[in-house]
């Protein structure tokens, strides 16, 4: 590695840090006074506060680590096509794809970081986050649904005239298992609570009816310690839940999902993907700002900072969009996600043949 490559790669990566810490500072200015008022209605300390945004304040970092790296890219370039630097580089011999590696080393290190941050350490931190924000900013979370049914696993249905989840009781419970289109079994109960010391739910006055090719066959009791498929989380709030969770334990729920048939994975089959393809977008988005702002321009390095901050508005107007179309299935997750990367990797590949340099 040449000198010039550290001196590049060490300018990208402490722009990277000031940019983040730049845009984190006003974003904390503007949510606390958003929250200022929770705050003193709960008469939270100073600790509970500074401990919040330090769950909080890393995962806007993350949030927005391609972004600022695309912008601190167009500063570094700029500052240096501005001082005659790429000029000197290029007249030594150094061709234009050999003047890009230390900004691809620069934004690989930044996108494994990254990675790591998003898949294992964030979601931890945003465990409590959340729970902040289901506890203090938002309204209590109450399971207000009447005569809801849930498919707990393909062939089982699960119904409830109505469930408390601040008791966790429910009251006229029936799981039905069926064999095709004939019911073959159907367990059902006045009420059912849930055990938290055993891990168990406690059906009251329940019910076994259980049907073959000889009649029927019925059970009674007043009360019986079972373990269902469900749990209590079940009915608790989900507010932004894929959040909290790190890569592996996606993956387990996105499986327990789709064992139990049920619906709404979408959400976090999304999450995880992108999490893979995030990465990804940082070193595009790298490469394409050392394009745009590595010609020296008059008026100096105002405009490729501009055009900089207007290609990261459209990054983020692609990736909203493609979220939302992978969540609501209009194409396949994998495509929809990988929408934003592609369509700039196109942009990239144009824009290095036609923008002069």
């Amino acid at each position: 590695m040449r000198i010039i490559d550290r001196y590049i790669i060490k300018k990208l990566l402490t722009t990277f840090a000031f940019v983040v810490l730049i845009i984190i500072a006003v974003v904390m200015v503007i949510d606390l006074t958003e929250k200022l008022d929770k705050f003193t209605k709960y008469e939270l300390s100073t600790m509970e506060v500074l401990s919040y945004y330090g769950d909080f304040l890393p995962f806007i970092a993350s949030l927005i680590t391609p972004i600022t790296t695309f912008i601190a890219t167009v500063f570094v370039t700029a500052k240096l096509a501005s001082h005659s630097e790429i000029i000197a580089i290029l007249c030594g011999g150094t061709s234009f794809k050999r003047f890009m590696v230390p900004y691809i080393i620069g934004s690989s290190i930044i996108a494994l970081t990254s990675f790591i941050f998003n898949g294992w350490i964030i979601p931890n931190s945003n465990k409590d986050r959340i729970a902040f924000e289901v506890k203090y900013i938002r309204s209590k979370f109450y399971f207000d649904e009447r005569n809801f049914h849930i498919q707990v696993e393909p062939n089982k249905y699960l119904y409830m005239e109505s469930y408390n989840n601040n008791s966790n009781i429910g009251n006229r419970f029936t799981l039905e298992e069926l064999e095709g289109t004939k019911l073959k079994q159907k367990l059902s109960a006045r009420r059912i609570e849930w055990d938290e010391e055993n891990q168990k739910w406690i059906l009251f006055n329940w019910m076994i009816r259980k049907i073959n090719e000889d009649g029927e066959e019925i059970y009674l009791g007043v009360r019986k310690d079972t373990t269902l498929i469900i749990h209590p989380r079940e009915f608790e709030s989900d507010y932004r839940m894929y959040e909290g969770m790190t890569l592996p334990e996606l993956k387990r729920y996105i499986t327990e999902l789709e064992a139990r048939g049920s619906e709404g994975k979408e959400f976090y089959v999304v999450e995880r993907l992108i999490r893979f393809t995030a990465p990804f977008s940082i070193i595009i988005l790298t490469i394409i700002g050392v394009i745009v702002s590595a010609r020296k321009a008059r008026g100096g390095t105002g405009f490729q900072i501009a055009l900089g901050f207007t290609l990261s508005f459209v990054y983020i107007i692609f990736f909203m969009m493609a979220r939302s179309i992978a969540e609501v299935n209009a194409l396949p997750p994998l495509l929809a996600v990988w929408i934003p990367n592609i369509t700039f990797g196109l942009v990239g590949l144009i824009l290095y043949r036609t923008v002069p340099r």
